[in-house]
């Protein structure tokens, strides 16, 4: 079965609600015609109204079977089945005394299910039916007989005794689907509140590339004139040793700053244009390493590589590896917060997931506030984009960034299908 949303106001939760509605009133309708028949012992016409409960329970089937069915369900499709039920709902009201029966306020279910899913002219159809089916049964239909035997109550105790068994079906009816109904509103509406935080987070992400590429192109030119001006000075002063080790340690920062710059430019060509590059699993984690034994040296690093997923190869997108070293960079900082240098990594595998779960032995995450907001860090340092921007990849790659806090300091696990990554 296709998978649909199951907290989703529509035709289909509709759907879905009026079959198990359904189930439940071919069980209660056979057991009031059998308890009317046999016990009470009145003179009803027991066939035609046995024949149309299974004419309900052969629509109950087809019903099932349309909702596993992979194409989408229409509005008009809910209303169709509304108007099934409403029929033959009206049909056996017709064989047990029409808009006398006490049960004649059940056709007001229809209509207040498909106004809490259905459009306003949908509503109006399945209310139109609804009063067209009361009205006839208003002036056409059969009565119900009096009971055979003397004991039996009288008309009026019965019609008494089925006024109370019909105020608690409706009474049970409405308030758990009333209760439903603002449980699956406030879903949404949390539901809401979440894109609406993830489109400003990528607002502010799109803002922050805007301004790095801006600052990439007019750093290149100052650069560019460090490098050529540096190799002069350090022949100037070939004599002044000290001055001239630290000149070449600014003309290495130079180069590795235009290295950088090269680097973003690669990254945005390659986002671009969508080519993932495809390694295994354990050359992507290790050439992810390299790079943070660069950036970070003093950084003790403990890597957990599972030997099931070291060989699957990856599709890997562009952003995965700048996810995973702001996540390694941010649990080195977090350590050195506690006066350690101990960085954890396990790559694992669970299920068809691919897990990438960072550790650190620093503080810990705090109680308040969200842990990924754009722009907020609890370091000093720190710009507070680290955890945005891995969150923002993972969403991109339909998986998800778990943040906790572990025994030892804090632990970031980001989880990926392996169905979106993986090479087939």
């Amino acid at each position: 079965m296709p998978h649909r949303p199951t907290q989703r106001l529509g035709p289909f939760a509709l759907t879905r609600t009026l079959a198990w509605l359904r189930i439940c009133a071919i069980a209660g309708q056979s057991a009031a015609v059998l308890v009317c028949a046999w016990w009470m012992r009145l003179d009803i016409p027991l066939l035609p109204l046995l024949l149309g409960i299974g004419l309900l329970a052969v629509f109950s089937v087809f019903a099932a079977w349309r909702l596993t069915q992979p194409w989408p369900l229409r509005e008009w499709e809910a209303v169709g089945h509304i108007a099934f039920d409403t029929l033959v709902l009206g049909y056996l009201l017709y064989f047990t005394g029409g808009a006398s029966n006490p049960f004649i306020t059940l056709l007001l279910v229809p209509i207040a299910l498909s106004a809490a899913a259905l459009s306003g002219r949908s509503v109006l159809a399945v209310a139109a039916l609804a009063g067209v089916a009361y009205v006839i049964l208003l002036y056409s239909h059969v009565p119900l007989p009096m009971p055979l035997h003397e004991n039996s109550p009288s008309r009026f105790s019965l019609h008494v005794a089925g006024m109370g068994v019909n105020f608690v079906i409706m009474a049970l009816l409405l308030s758990f689907f009333i209760s439903r109904l603002a449980h699956v509103l406030r879903l949404q509406q949390l539901e809401v509140q979440r894109v609406r935080e993830r489109a400003l987070r990528d607002e502010g992400i799109l803002a922050i590339a805007t301004q790095a590429a801006g600052a990439a192109h007019e750093l290149n030119t100052p650069l560019s004139t460090m490098r050529t001006l540096l190799p002069e000075l350090r022949r100037e002063h070939i004599g002044d040793t000290s001055l001239a080790e630290d000149l070449e340690l600014l003309e290495g920062q130079v180069d590795r700053c235009r290295t950088i710059l090269r680097e973003m430019v690669a990254f945005g060509k390659a986002q671009l244009s969508q080519e993932p590059e495809r390694l295994e699993v354990a050359a992507f984690i290790h050439g992810c390493l390299e790079r943070f034994q660069l950036l970070r040296p003093e950084a003790e690093l403990d890597l957990t590589l599972d030997q099931e997923i070291a060989r699957v190869v990856l599709r890997t997108p562009p952003g995965l590896r700048h996810a995973l070293l702001n996540l390694l960079n941010n649990a080195a900082d977090a350590s050195a917060v506690n006066h350690s240098h101990a960085v954890a990594l396990q790559v694992s595998r669970d299920g068809e997931w691919l897990q990438l779960s960072v550790r650190d032995h620093g503080p810990g995450f705090g109680t308040d506030g969200e842990l990924t907001l754009l722009g907020y860090s609890q370091k000093q340092t720190g710009l507070g984009i680290g955890l945005a921007l891995a969150e923002a990849t993972a969403e991109r790659l339909n998986g998800e960034l778990i943040a906790r806090n572990a025994e030892r300091g804090a632990e970031v696990c980001l989880r990926l299908p392996l169905a979106v990554i993986a090479e087939k």
